[in-house]
């Protein structure tokens, strides 16, 4: 077992720096991690573009979709236990195409870099766990179907609208079973995402903006019955970010009243919000709207520091006029920070009406950008 995950990690290091080496911009923070923005900015024209609107096709588009640069499998959710114990979680898989070279027909060939982060943070104890794992897309080591997403033994089974998600290390892990309460929303236009002005400056992206969790939850060999509510989002695509975006910063909020909330801000270079921010409201019924860039502000309102001196913004103001709603939207505890090989913040959130203060529900927070 060991000499084979050296063997692994070797070969997907050297993968990873052949498909980091085609890059244009620099592609690590200061502290030595990968860059989000370098993951996603420009592309070798071999790989396809997403340059406009394009049907979905379900079951098919659960699956990998081969051609694309990089693409995601992203579950985030609130868990409670039967104490009244609150927990986050959050599972992602990535692929990272190689490029488009022939390649021999071979049981060790691989045309993609996968990469999955597992992590659980610990509301009550204020503790963010937090694992990391890489393959290659050979070997049957990882890989995407329309009814199963895993990398290793870190697996996501479909069944129907069910998602069963099984993964875990030597110090925490997650079961869960995750069915979905509405039909998949297609982000942007009719799933068309816009992240700039040039062509390819976008991706594909539907989400499942709610899902009932039920399952269990095990720290330091103890295990916790939990359930609660899930979020999935998918995204495919090339040279999704322009040039001039510096990170983002995404929420996802689940409130009380039915009504699930998506919106992004793209940041430019120069800290201000991007024309191409965009955002969508799902109401309990299904049905969807769009939000432009004009139809919602994100203040930041307070920042916690890591320990290398960064500064993330942990707690904002979401107001989205249109809905009556002003939202203080803040960390369930500051430091839920990867320190893994890419540098990000993805965390639990509180969601509470910004001037009464009354709680309104539950979300989770990603912020890009800020270690760079």
């Amino acid at each position: 077992m060991m000499r084979r995950d050296l063997l692994t990690l070797a070969a997907v290091a050297l993968a990873l720096v052949a498909w980091l080496g085609w890059q244009t911009r620099p592609q690590k923070d200061t502290d030595g991690r990968l860059s989000t923005r370098g993951l996603l900015n420009d592309a070798p024209e071999t790989f396809r573009q997403v340059t406009e609107p394009r049907p979905f096709s379900f079951p098919a588009d659960h699956a990998a979709h081969p051609g694309y640069r990089n693409e995601w499998w992203y579950f985030t959710g609130n868990l409670e236990g039967p104490g009244g114990e609150a927990w986050g979680f959050q599972f992602t898989l990535f692929r990272f195409e190689l490029d488009q070279a022939p390649r021999p027909e071979s049981a060790w060939s691989a045309d993609a870099v996968w990469m999955a982060h597992l992590a659980l943070s610990d509301v009550d104890g204020r503790v963010f766990h937090q694992a990391e794992r890489f393959a290659r897309g050979a070997l049957g080591l990882a890989g995407a179907t329309e009814d199963r997403w895993w990398l290793r033994d870190w697996v996501v089974e479909r069944n129907g609208n069910r998602f069963d998600l099984t993964a875990a290390t030597g110090d925490f892990g997650l079961d869960l079973a995750m069915e979905a309460m509405r039909p998949i929303v297609r982000q942007g236009e009719a799933g068309y995402s816009r992240k700039g002005p040039q062509p390819g400056n976008a991706s594909h992206y539907y989400s499942i903006t709610r899902l009932s969790a039920t399952g269990s939850v095990r720290v330091a060999g103890r295990e916790r019955p939990v359930e609660g509510l899930a979020w999935l989002d998918r995204e495919w695509g090339s040279s999704q970010l322009s040039d001039d975006l510096a990170g983002w910063d995404w929420f996802s909020l689940q409130l009380d009243d039915g009504r699930d909330v998506m919106v992004y801000r793209l940041r430019t270079d120069h800290g201000e919000a991007s024309q191409f921010s965009a955002g969508k409201v799902v109401y309990p019924d299904g049905t969807a709207r769009t939000l432009g860039p004009d139809d919602f502000t994100a203040t930041p309102q307070r920042e916690w520091r890591d320990s290398e001196g960064n500064a993330w913004p942990v707690e904002w103001t979401v107001e989205i006029p249109s809905e009556n709603l002003s939202l203080t939207v803040s960390a369930r505890f500051a430091d839920q920070r990867w320190t893994g090989a890419v540098s990000y913040w993805e965390g639990a959130v509180g969601v509470h009406d910004a001037d009464s203060g009354e709680t309104l529900g539950r979300g989770y927070l990603e912020l890009s950008g800020y270690a760079e």
